[in-house]
């Protein structure tokens, strides 16, 4: 995913075409922020976009106050400010992180990789890829939400699912969804990050590293010396 603008008052615009490649501005399936909104806000509302799609998919009467989000990248950021704006005034952070920045979203507590939840959670969304640890923390009944992309190998055990009587969704961004969906979910989420949280906070979120260090970037991401910020922005005309 690529964004850019025509000048500094113009709109951010976000394309899914490679890192740092041109785009026209008609480009298919782009979305454009609302005026005004800034850098750091365009790119964190894009995460928030994608939980914002994968929640619609669940069916009337779930609970969000109390879910459990595996993960303390990215995606899960954007799941936990999903969750925020959707009313959960509590959201468990599954992470073997002490502090991962995400915590600053209203309501986030930390749920330590080796704690359980008692009697399970109702909602657990896995933004991780690793549906089978999520599953563990899943109450009788509860929704487990497939938010980040599983390796072909991991699964969650059909018997488990049978047995728990649990509802497994699939949130993959670019699963079926209506015409306009995508810009509708985009300008949902900039437009309440805009008006709930300070922009310091989630300016907070995100780093800005030079393009032309980006391959260095991506090599940390598995490893401890990884950036703290869960988003990262290159940026292509920095020297």
């Amino acid at each position: 995913m690529t964004f850019g603008r025509q000048h500094d008052r113009a709109r951010w615009v976000l394309a899914p075409v490679p890192h740092g490649a041109a785009f026209p501005l008609d480009c298919e399936d782009a979305v454009t922020a609302p005026s005004g909104v800034p850098a750091a806000t365009a790119a964190v509302a894009r995460f928030q976009q994608i939980a914002l799609l994968g929640l619609d998919r669940l069916g009337p009467g779930v609970a969000f106050d109390g879910a459990v989000v595996v993960g303390s990248g990215p995606v899960a950021l954007g799941a936990a400010l999903e969750l925020a704006r959707r009313g959960a005034t509590t959201v468990r952070v599954a992470t073997s992180r002490p502090r991962p920045p995400l915590l600053a979203v209203p309501g986030a507590t930390r749920l330590p990789p080796d704690a359980g939840v008692a009697g399970g959670a109702s909602l657990v969304i896995d933004a991780a890829s690793t549906p089978e640890r999520a599953a563990r923390l899943l109450a009788p009944g509860g929704v487990l939400g497939l938010l980040g992309t599983p390796p072909p190998a991991s699964g969650v055990a059909a018997l488990a699912a049978h047995r728990g009587g649990w509802t497994v969704i699939g949130m993959h961004e670019l699963a079926p969804a209506p015409v306009g969906a995508y810009q509708a979910a985009y300008t949902t989420a900039a437009t309440w990050l805009e008006g709930h949280l300070d922009p310091q906070l989630v300016a907070s979120w995100c780093a800005t590293v030079p393009g032309h260090l980006a391959p260095y970037a991506y090599r940390l991401l598995d490893s401890p010396a990884r950036l703290a910020e869960p988003v990262i922005l290159f940026d292509w005309g920095a020297p």
